[in-house]
């Protein structure tokens, strides 16, 4: 298995990784499948400050992970939300894993220190996948989404990448990395 840096081109595999989560999950709370030219537009907007990665096997794409925007402001820029999505049928095998560290490598190259999941309630297994790594329960919003006639809640889960040191180092959008 390889893990490489999504492009635009790949947007037709993820969205066929992640519609099963629309359609028939609360995991994500949108509604519609996105169409492959919004989903590509997506990943050029994200590959403008954040990585996008994808974990690929003899040429299928299995799952994906990026980081975006924990909040718009400038004094969020050490803060990242961090999102996942694996084929159903590849779960359990530890793309997950392997995905996050790829992500978490890259973002510790630009200078993120805290890394935040937001998670439907209850998820058993994405709450138990985060704990594993490393994450903690930091907070627990009620009835947030309204998705396939229930109402559902929502987690924030937290991880430290870094040491929050004053003043911190400057962010570093990922465009801006050097080439490895």
């Amino acid at each position: 298995m390889d893990i490489r840096i999504v492009t635009p081109e790949d947007a037709p595999a993820l969205v066929e990784i992640y519609a099963p989560y629309v359609e028939n999950t609360a995991i994500t709370f949108e509604y519609l499948v996105p169409t492959v030219e919004e989903f590509a537009e997506r990943i050029r907007n994200t590959l403008k400050r954040y990585p996008y990665l994808a974990a690929e096997e003899n040429g299928q794409l299995l799952g994906y992970t990026y980081a975006s925007a924990f909040k718009g402001r400038a004094a969020y820029d050490w803060s990242v939300e961090t999102s996942l999505y694996v084929r159903r049928d590849k779960r359990q095998m530890g793309l997950g894993t392997a995905l996050y560290n790829a992500l978490e490598a890259i973002l510790q190259k630009q200078n993120v220190c805290n890394l935040c999941a937001c998670i439907t309630y209850p998820n058993p297994a994405s709450i138990a996948f985060h704990q594993h790594i490393g994450y903690q329960m930091t907070a627990h919003f009620h009835r947030s989404g309204y998705k396939l006639g229930a109402w559902h809640d929502m987690v924030w889960m937290e991880r430290e990448l870094c040491p929050h040191l004053v003043p911190p180092p400057a962010f570093v959008p990922f465009p801006c990395l050097p080439v490895s």
